[in-house]
């Protein structure tokens, strides 16, 4: 069942993507940027791709809720009782929208009692698309065609590639990037960090500091169907399905242990 909705998936997010390219390509003065309560900027595109992908989830699967980031005020009360409910973040990365390096994404993920069950992370601008379902394995697809995508298993002793947050550099990443010989950074914006991991571009993505739920949902399938282990900070369980949006920090990783680590 869960599977057979990604093609409708994939295809409201890239709806949604070109949604947000129309506003791409204005004048940055059409891009209405105002700031949220968190201080983090608003634009145009965030409420355009927003009001695309809530109609058609709704017209695709009236009974399952939503919770979007341009919409998050919906008590715990309720939320509580969610069986399943999609997680949206209809611009991730919307600092790399307004400086225009295409490093933002649109994410959809479905829930299932905590955990992601199907994930689609679309990039705009570099024309890709990756998803998940579980149990279904990860792919990408691009220009080209459809690829199954997979993470790069990468011993601890060798050249460690990183990838971490463009927009938002973290003070504790110098004392994890201490336990390797070598390491090579790879910055980029929004959930691609995620997917880089999945398909093998990085090896592994710390995150130290703030994100939300709909930051990560959609990323999180998408790089554990690739082989990837997601680990949040002193959670165990149901990491989708708390009163508190905000994470901890985690962890996205294919690293193996070498022998004597």
């Amino acid at each position: 069942m869960t599977a057979t909705l990604l093609p409708a998936i994939i295809q409201i997010a890239e709806q949604a993507g070109e949604a947000i390219l129309a506003i791409y390509g204005r004048d940055q003065a059409d891009f209405n940027i105002s700031a949220k309560s968190d201080d983090s900027p608003l634009t145009a595109a965030d409420l355009a791709a927003h009001r695309l992908i809530v109609a058609e989830l709704a017209r695709l699967t009236p009974d399952i809720p939503i919770l979007s980031e341009e919409a998050a005020d919906i008590s715990w009360d309720i939320r509580k009782n969610w069986q399943r409910y999609w997680l949206v973040d209809p611009l991730d990365g919307t600092k790399e929208f307004i400086k225009r390096n295409g490093e933002f994404t649109v994410n959809i993920a479905l829930i299932d009692n905590g955990e992601p069950v199907l994930g689609v992370v679309h990039a705009p601008v570099l024309a890709k698309t990756y998803y998940a379902a579980k149990g279904e394995g990860a792919f990408l697809k691009h220009e080209n065609g459809v690829r199954p995508i997979k993470v790069n298993q990468t011993s601890t002793k060798q050249l460690i590639k990183v990838v971490g947050s463009r927009s938002h550099p973290s003070p504790d990443l110098a004392g994890y990037l201490a336990q390797f010989n070598q390491h090579e950074m790879v910055p980029v914006g929004s959930s691609l960090k995620f997917c880089l991991v999945a398909d093998g571009t990085a090896d592994v993505y710390p995150r130290f500091g703030p994100t939300m739920a709909w930051d990560t949902g959609a990323g999180h399938i998408v790089a554990t169907e690739a082989g990837a282990t997601v680990s949040f900070e002193g959670i165990a369980g149901k990491v989708y399905q708390r009163e508190q949006l905000l994470n901890p920090n985690f962890m996205v990783s294919a690293l193996i242990s070498a022998a004597g680590d």
